[in-house]
C-alpha cells in the first residue's frame, strides 16, 4: 500500500502546521534528550530519550489522541534514576509514520518487541502505559512477560468496560468543536481547573488534541477497548501496579479496583484522590512517586 509524501497527514500544508507546533511543545521538555527514530515492520517510531545512559530503562506510552509530550509534567522526576524512552505510539498523533496497519493486539505487541530490540533494549525493561497505552502494557506483558521487569499501568482502559455515561456522552464529541470542547472540560476537568496544571492541560486536550485531530488523517484503531479476561488478568505474573483517579469519567475505578482484587489480588492498585483520567498530569507529582517507589520496591512476585 502505497502512501502520499504528506502521510499520515491530511495534506502537506497540514504537516507543516502540526510539526511546527509539535516543535515548539518539544520546547517545554524539562530535561536534555535525544531522539531517535526506529525502523520496524509497522513503520519509523520516534522515541524521546532522557536520563543516564547506564540507567534502568522506562519506556512510557502515552494515552489517545496525543504524544510523547504529554509525559512533560512527569519526565523530569522519571528520568533522574532511569533511562526514559517516551514512545510516539505508532499510529497516532505524533512524529512515528505507520506503513501497515496494525489491526489486532498481536500487532502492537510484535510493533513494541521489534521498537525495544531496535533500541538496544534487553530484559529488564520496566514498562509504563496510560489508557490506551495501559491497554498496550497489559498485552505486552501477556505476551512477552520475560523481558519486563515491572509493568504500570495509568488509568487503564482494558481492566472494566466505559461506563455508560461516558458511552452516552462521546458521540457529542463528533458534534463539532464546541461539544467536542465540553466532552475534553468533563472528562479532563481536574487537570484543567487546578492552578499549577491549567495551562499545560489547556494546551494538550484543549489546543493540541483539536488541531491533530485537524491535522491528521482518521486514526484506524481496531483495538480501541479490548477488556482483559480473568484468565489474562491471572496470568499477569510480571510485579504490576495499576493506578486509577478517584474521578475517573471514562469507567468506574472502583469496579476495576474491585475487579483486580477479587481475580488477580496480586497485581497492586491504587487509587489517587482529585484526579482523574487524567491522572498522571493532575497529580503528577503522586504518580511519579508511585511510580519510582514501585519500580525500586524489591520484586515480591516471581516472574514465569
Amino acid at each position: 500500500m502505497g502512501f502520499p509524501d504528506h502521510h499520515p497527514f491530511r495534506s502537506s500544508g497540514a504537516k507543516e502546521r502540526y510539526l511546527a507546533l509539535n516543535a515548539k511543545r518539544a520546547k517545554d521538555w524539562p530535561v536534555p534528550s535525544e531522539t531517535k527514530t526506529v525502523d520496524t515492520e509497522y513503520g519509523q517510531t520516534f522515541v524521546r530519550i532522557s536520563g543516564p545512559e547506564n540507567a534502568d530503562p522506562l519506556v512510557l506510552l502515552h494515552g489517545l489522541g496525543v504524544s510523547s509530550l504529554s509525559w512533560t509534567p512527569n519526565i523530569e522526576e522519571l528520568s533522574k534514576n532511569y533511562r526514559t524512552y517516551a514512545v510516539d505510539t505508532i499510529d497516532d498523533w505524533g512524529l512515528s509514520v505507520y506503513k501497515k496497519r496494525l489491526k489486532s493486539s498481536d500487532d502492537y505487541t510484535e510493533w513494541l518487541d521489534e521498537l525495544f530490540n531496535g533500541l538496544g533494549l534487553e530484559n529488564n525493561i520496566n514498562l509504563a502505559g496510560i489508557s490506551f497505552g495501559g491497554m498496550l502494557a497489559c498485552q505486552y506483558a501477556l505476551r512477552f512477560p520475560a523481558r519486563l521487569d515491572k509493568v504500570i499501568m495509568i488509568a487503564p482502559i482494558t481492566i472494566v468496560h466505559f461506563s455508560p455515561l461516558f458511552l452516552v456522552r462521546m458521540p457529542m464529541a463528533l458534534g463539532g468543536r464546541y461539544l467536542f470542547r465540553i466532552i475534553l472540560n468533563w472528562v479532563f476537568k481536574d487537570s484543567l481547573q487546578q492552578e499549577n496544571t491549567k495551562k499545560f492541560a489547556t494546551e494538550l486536550f484543549l489546543e493540541d488534541l483539536p488541531m491533530a485531530f485537524r491535522c491528521f488523517k482518521v486514526m484506524y484503531k481496531p483495538i480501541l477497548l479490548k477488556i482483559a479476561t480473568d484468565a489474562e488478568l491471572q496470568r499477569i505474573k510480571v510485579p504490576t501496579l495499576v493506578l486509577f483517579g478517584e474521578n475517573e469519567k471514562l469507567f468506574s475505578p472502583n469496579k476495576a479496583i474491585k475487579r483486580l482484587k477479587k481475580v488477580a489480588p496480586d497485581i497492586e492498585t491504587k487509587l489517587i484522590q482529585n484526579a482523574g483520567h487524567g491522572v498522571s498530569l493532575a497529580q503528577s507529582e503522586k504518580v511519579n512517586e508511585d511510580i519510582i517507589q514501585f519500580i525500586s520496591s524489591p520484586q515480591l512476585t516471581p516472574k514465569v
